[in-house]
């Protein structure tokens, strides 16, 4: 792919210009190169990637490789389950867009040479298995990216990198008529018909986070690209773009800033949680319903999470492994056995995120909790562990074992999230719509920088919606942009 080292204005003669190099942009590339129009992309950093070089599996309904599998998940009952989870508060048209497309989406990608061998389940007893991972499945994002460079190279699109755009051009008439952008710290300017934006979110913008989100906590971990920082978004407004669905977060669990094997450890539904008054908030197997974690997560003091567990449960997880799926970022996946566990807390302990004491004193002074406090919540989980039955939360007895085998240990964690869901209004074309919800001529807008395709708690059921659509939306938005440019 040719990277434009020596780019100049009259040599740059697109007609569809995408913004950002993720998955969302290359695969826009792609599709309206597919379709015959010349594509530029243009990418901030030195390399395309994005959120979606991160990313596992996408989602899609009714694929072949469903089929094949003998998996049921029908494109109606795909539809109607993200309708009533968003209790209709999603955008039913983008939805069913993205739905219908998404089986397509992965016979496209299969022709392409990128096998998808695994659609796993998120968590036990979900209903739609939708979760398409390919070969080595947990780099499927990256493979992808491989991918979509190889085939713009063949298709003849051109990437300019370290080239961040600064300003959608317009004309009177408020059409789309190019963009302005910085490269090698020279102005350049681009004319073309149509422009699609694929920045991404905003995750890496603590200022637009405390603008949008209002709860935002400088203790909270944002595990994206930190590059990711809203520049599409705040383009489009500047030129009259509508918003929908800013403030919503792609919560995770609490998040150890260490380690991975300990943060995959401190989010085992074996342990007990606590906030930091010393109290549980929670039936602790909402681990494996990611987001709806998150949410719990969000409502405690300074969002953070204190997670407990004594010698006993450790020797379990070292013997036995990981019970959950994990977590994208810990790379530690169910059954791995964690033996060298021991070892990594007593050093993280004297990094001071993690303590380990003879008693539950020496833990609640740790903390800042009064010690009757704490020991009172423990002795109330000791109690529900010995009768099978947690009388506050309903935890599934398989998940309840007593903390009474010192030393103990506790780990600090903060409420994390992996992306920003929201912002650029459109419609099911991936056209971005204006304050009168009348298209923006010429202008598309594809992936997490977009919104009205998830509500305010991102779908755990629906696994893999965030890269299915930005893949998705990135196809429909790359084909529409052609049809514009090239009047078909």
């Amino acid at each position: 792919m040719n990277s434009g080292k020596n780019a100049n204005e009259e040599s740059l003669i697109p007609e569809v210009l995408v913004i950002g190099g993720g998955g969302t942009g290359l695969a826009a590339a792609v599709t309206a190169a597919e379709k015959g129009a010349k594509v530029i992309v243009l990418e901030k950093r030195g390399a395309p990637g994005g959120n979606t070089a991160m990313a596992i599996g996408l989602l899609a309904a009714d694929s072949a490789v469903q089929k094949r599998m003998s998996i049921s998940a029908p494109k109606d009952e795909v539809f109607k389950a993200a309708m009533n989870y968003s209790h209709w508060r999603i955008n039913p048209r983008i939805f069913r867009a993205f739905v219908e497309k998404s089986g397509d989406t992965i016979q496209w990608l299969e022709e392409k040479g990128l096998k998808f061998n695994e659609i796993p389940s998120m968590y036990p007893g979900q209903v739609f298995r939708t979760w398409h991972c390919a070969e080595a499945s947990r780099g499927t994002g990256a493979l992808l990216i491989k991918l979509f460079r190889k085939q713009c190279d063949d298709l003849g699109v051109r990437l300019l990198t370290g080239c961040p755009v600064k300003k959608i051009l317009t004309s009177e008439k408020r059409e789309v008529t190019g963009i302005l952008a910085e490269m090698k710290g020279q102005e350049l300017k681009i004319a073309a018909k149509s422009v699609i934006i694929a920045t991404g979110g905003y995750g890496g913008n603590k200022t637009l986070l405390k603008k949008y989100f209002p709860a935002y906590h400088d203790n909270m971990c944002y595990i994206g690209v930190p590059h990711v920082t809203g520049d599409g978004l705040l383009m489009a407004i500047e030129i009259g773009a509508a918003t929908e669905g800013l403030g919503t977060l792609m919560l995770h669990p609490h998040c150890y800033p260490g380690p991975v094997h300990i943060n995959a450890v401190a989010a085992q539904p074996l342990l007990v949680w606590v906030n930091k008054n010393g109290e549980r908030f929670t039936d602790e197997t909402i681990t494996f319903h990611y987001t709806e974690c998150g949410n719990a997560v969000n409502r405690q003091p300074n969002k953070t999470v204190y997670t407990l567990f004594d010698e006993k449960i450790k020797n379990r997880i070292m013997e036995e492994g990981i019970l959950t799926l994990g977590l994208r970022e810990t790379g530690v996946w169910a059954g791995a056995k964690l033996t060298n566990l021991g070892k990594e807390l007593q050093l993280e302990g004297k990094k001071g995120g993690v303590k380990i004491s003879g008693s539950w004193d020496g833990i609640a002074k740790w903390m800042g909790v009064a010690p009757q406090v704490l020991k009172a919540t423990i002795e109330e989980y000791n109690l529900f562990c010995d009768r099978g039955y947690d009388a506050v939360f309903a935890k599934d007895r398989r998940y309840l074992q007593a903390l009474r085998t010192p030393p103990y240990y506790a780990i600090r964690c903060y409420l994390s999230f992996l992306t920003t869901l929201g912002g650029i209004k459109i419609n099911q074309h991936m056209e971005v719509l204006n304050n009168q919800d009348n298209p923006i001529p010429g202008l598309y807008a594809g992936g997490d920088t977009t919104g009205g395709w998830e509500s305010d708690t991102y779908c755990m059921s629906l696994a893999g919606s965030a890269f299915g659509f930005a893949i998705n939306s990135g196809r429909i938005a790359g084909e529409n942009a052609a049809k514009y440019v090239l009047g078909k």
